[in-house]
């Protein structure tokens, strides 16, 4: 990028954050202000790649502690979160999976399920993800199906397409479950705490089901639009597993089967409380000892995207500094004085809020803040709480428009081959569209079942 190109696309960043605080500064705190400026002159640059992706991940160390947000060690341990080698796990083994050749093998496998057109491979990848993110970490699912979906094509526009796919796909999917996605369970523990009844699991899936088919089917249709000349080539020929990819997939079968034994189906089981980063990370370091062997450090090191490691560690320092600043909860606190107006139009207030609010912090940091409070919004205006907790709660897991706004996207983003201004391009569609169909499905089927 020529120099003065890059200084506008940096001066344009800092216009942006002096514009927010000065707009911020009239109605919230200094450091809120800040910690809202420092937050747009980051999203600025992502978007307009200002500077490279990791180093403005990197920036929340220095502006955070001159702002007077957090201070260095509150920010940097976010770097540490346990979610990043929960990445690092999955991605250890997404190199092992393409440095063996078995993503061909289990891609062959999906193509014999499935069309072998363009749309009915972009349609096979977002209900594959989606479905293993009902019941596996939507991280996971990802980082498991993106080598198949990159090996499908030499094109970089196809190649674009389909990782959005399994990113788009694993966050829909998410909400298939009560124990698809963090904000999920966060929502049961709340409503078991404020002694409200639980949502048994085979109605919170009757639910959502609607809403997921729905998003499914959306979101494959504008992701294969003007794809109808392009095609998908693959060799449907059958091959033997080599020893190598034997051990691979040894690996990920007894991984699969120790995430799904391990996770909890409340009130029925509470499954084997090992720490699924944990799980993800051995599983990842197995590949380099015996009698595995199949990961060289030297060879292999350069693979994994450090890049995408810090921007997890920027997306958890905003969080914390939503959190600690009083933010969140100063702006939901005002909620109460909008639940007088038609129960739609809140429900729509309350799913674009925390939709474009998730975009910038954790979605599991945001709801915790968000539910308790709008239990008590509930409480004194007479709105169905459970209604109001479900709609925040799936909103939380649609956001499609930043790779902070969930692990799927940055995953996706770590692949080369999506931008965050095509990400954005396509995550604001999605966004407005997954609020109105969210409201919709929360007017006109849920108050039947609740």
């Amino acid at each position: 990028m020529p120099i003065a190109e890059q200084t506008r696309k940096i001066l344009m960043a800092l216009l942006f954050g002096v514009i927010a605080f000065g707009i911020m500064i009239a109605f919230f705190t200094l450091p809120q202000s800040l910690m809202v400026a420092t937050i747009v002159l980051m999203v600025t640059l992502w978007t307009n790649e200002g500077l490279p992706l990791a180093v403005v991940s990197l920036l929340p160390i220095i502006l955070f502690p001159a702002a007077g947000v957090l201070t260095t060690k509150e920010t940097t341990i976010n770097y540490a979160n346990p979610i990043i080698y929960l990445f690092l796990g999955g991605f250890l083994i997404a190199i092992a999976v393409e440095k063996t050749g078995l993503h061909k093998i289990i891609a062959n496998k999906m193509l014999n399920l499935f069309p072998s057109s363009t749309r009915g491979i972009i349609f096979a990848l977002i209900i594959t993800s989606g479905l293993l993110s009902s019941v596996l970490s939507n991280t996971t699912t990802t980082l498991l199906l993106l080598p198949i979906a990159l090996f499908l094509t030499e094109e970089v526009k196809l190649k674009m397409r389909l990782a959005l796919g399994i990113a788009y796909g694993a966050s829909i999917g998410g909400i298939l479950t009560p124990i698809g996605t963090p904000p999920n369970l966060i929502l049961m523990g709340i409503m078991d705490e404020m002694g409200m009844e639980a949502i048994p699991f085979a109605q919170w899936m009757y639910m959502v089901t609607p809403l997921v088919l729905v998003m499914f089917a959306v979101v494959g249709f504008i992701l294969s639009i003007g794809l109808k000349d392009h095609h998908i080539e693959t060799d449907l020929s059958k091959k033997p597993l080599d020893s190598n990819q034997k051990k691979v997939l040894y690996v990920i079968s007894g991984l699969i089967v120790i995430l799904l034994v391990n996770a909890p189906i409340k009130p029925y089981y509470n499954g084997l409380g090992l720490s699924e980063p944990g799980i993800l990370l051995t599983a990842g370091l197995l590949l380099f000892s015996p009698p595995f062997s199949i990961l060289n450090w030297m060879e292999d090191k350069n693979n994994i995207p450090y890049r995408i490691m810090f921007l997890f560690g920027a997306g958890f320092a905003i969080a914390a500094a939503v959190t600690k600043t009083g933010m969140a909860a100063e702006i939901a606190s005002h909620l109460v004085t909008l639940a007088t107006m038609p129960t739609v139009l809140f429900l729509l207030i309350i799913a674009t809020m925390v939709t474009f609010t998730t975009e910038i912090t954790s979605n599991t940091a945001l709801i915790s803040i968000m539910l308790p409070i709008l239990y008590k919004v509930a409480e004194q205006t007479g709105i169905d709480a459970t209604l109001i907790m479900m709609v925040a709660t799936i909103c939380a897991s649609y956001a499609f428009m930043l790779p902070i706004a969930t692990p799927p996207n940055a995953i996706a983003m770590s692949s080369g081959v999506v931008s965050v201004k095509t990400m954005a391009t396509y995550g604001i569609v999605f966004n407005i569209l997954g609020i109105i169909l969210i409201v919709s499905v929360a007017q006109l089927f849920w108050p039947h079942l609740l």
